[in-house]
């Protein structure tokens, strides 16, 4: 019967893309997902400005069923890989440990989207008028989100209340933006049960962080989660103070003002990078010769080869090895340069080795200069943990080729049951890795700077300039 039924909803799907105007052969009783790909890819493209309108909603209901048939086989899959550890003696507050990793991999997805898409998938499948919503494109998955981020303070029966009170599979919420389906939900929440709502308004005080992301043109969002009375009080002195200026006769704007006085008050210094550890790789070339192959910055990414010069070199004078300081008008820095060299036409850094059990500080700062973040596909996370590739206890050396940079989360994910790694050879630092299903994905560390302008043979040096101690 659930065949059945999903062959319908395909069929609807996709015949509002306009599978029937291309001549398609009769549709399968129960269609695999090959065949509706293959149909898809055969969808004439619509000649007329109404056609393509129409295709273009008819494949975003797709997406919508696509979605809510991914958040079914998810909570199937979780409850299966339950029953497998259950049945192999996994204790039972450690079942269902890597399901939400597998997932994530499945997705293309970083291990934390993955516990938050499972998460999802789990309530939005409790939830029948939003969920049948979400399947029928009344709803995308975001909108979906939103209403589940909402209503999971409640308790079970309080947020079937609020989905019945919705009814979000009737139409009711057609037209309406983010911001007013949020309020909608809000509201109802708080209507069934406002000692939860506020409960979790007074726990969110926990959940205060400080993030920092990277922004176009070499720039950073740096973001902070604050409680409501914290957060209006700090923009309001630093508008306060940015007001001030202006009025002082400051030529800045008030949005430049008020960034640098965040900085200053953060770090305690003009500029903010005195007395800051920073790392920066950049190629010898690019660093003394003017070169245009860009740089690395741990924490944001690539930037190019002025904007690393200016940021290594601005108020200071650099010697290999040597802190000086210049008493322009600049910020003052103390630099000191470490050179990193690596293999010609690989670009692989030049290996470090240690018979110690846990990677000596060296190592690990080689760890983090080769991988950048953690090295778990799609996963964007700080490296916290140095890893063994080949865990120790299995004889794995503790070498740069056996190590690999981690985020906490994923370095426990792997060492649950039946997950596997292993070094790859190759012309980078490489990782398979299998799942507890089979699935091996690869891991490849990112290509250092000055890669692609080697020549003669010889070893390129990776630069890497530090502010701060050495």
């Amino acid at each position: 019967m659930e065949a059945v039924v999903e062959s319908a909803g395909v069929q609807r799907a996709v015949g509002r893309v306009g599978l029937s105007a291309g001549g398609a052969a009769p549709y399968p009783p129960a269609p695999s997902l090959g065949d509706v790909l293959g149909l898809l890819s055969r969808v004439p493209f619509p000649a007329d400005g109404a056609g393509m309108i129409e295709q273009i909603r008819g494949l975003e209901d797709l997406k919508s069923l696509a979605g809510a048939r991914q958040a079914e086989i998810s909570v199937a899959f979780d409850l299966s890989q339950r029953r497998e550890q259950a049945a192999a003696g996994v204790p039972a507050e450690e079942q269902g440990s890597g399901v939400a990793a597998q997932i994530a991999l499945a997705r293309r997805e970083s291990p934390a989207r993955g516990s938050r898409l499972l998460g999802l998938a789990k309530t939005l499948t409790g939830m029948p008028h939003t969920f049948a919503a979400f399947r029928s494109g009344l709803l995308d998955e975001w909108r979906a989100t939103l209403i589940v981020k909402d209503t999971i303070c409640l308790s079970v029966e309080d947020r079937a209340g609020v989905d019945e009170e919705l009814a979000a599979d009737t139409g009711a919420l057609e037209g309406m933006g983010d911001k007013a389906i949020i309020a909608a939900v809000r509201a109802a929440a708080y209507r069934r049960d406002p000692a939860s709502v506020a409960k979790r308004a007074s726990r969110a005080v926990g959940e205060r962080c400080v993030s920092l992301r990277p922004a176009p043109d070499t720039m950073a969002y740096l973001t902070a989660l604050l409680p409501v009375a914290q957060g209006v009080a700090a923009y309001a002195a630093l508008s306060t103070d940015a007001d001030t200026a202006r009025s002082n006769g400051d030529d800045r704007s008030r949005g430049q003002l008020m960034a640098d006085a965040l900085v200053e008050r953060v770090t305690g210094t003009p500029g903010g990078i005195t007395g800051v550890e920073i790392q920066l790789v950049m190629t010898d070339r690019t660093l003394l010769q003017a070169d245009a192959e860009p740089a690395r910055l741990p924490g944001y990414g690539i930037i190019p080869a002025a904007v690393a010069r200016e940021l290594a070199l601005a108020g200071t004078k650099a010697r290999t090895g040597t802190a000086t300081r210049d008493s322009g008008s600049n910020p003052e820095l103390d630099v000191w340069v470490r050179r990193l060299y690596t293999a010609p036409a690989t670009g692989e850094l030049v290996a470090m080795d240690s018979k110690a059990r846990l990677f000596p500080a060296g190592l690990k700062r080689f760890l983090q200069v080769r991988d950048d973040t953690c090295r778990t596909p799609y996963c964007d996370a700080p490296i916290r943990h140095h890893d063994h590739v080949t865990s120790w206890h299995n004889g794995g050396p503790t070498m740069a080729s056996n190590g690999q940079g981690l985020c906490e989360a994923c370095n426990h994910t792997k060492e649950t049951p039946r997950w596997t790694a292993e070094p790859v050879p190759g012309p980078r630092h490489t990782v398979a890795t299998t799942t507890p299903t089979g699935h091996t994905y690869h891991s490849t560390a990112p290509p250092l700077p000055g890669r692609r302008t080697r020549r003669f043979g010889k070893p390129s040096a990776a630069t890497q300039v530090q502010s701060g101690p050495p």
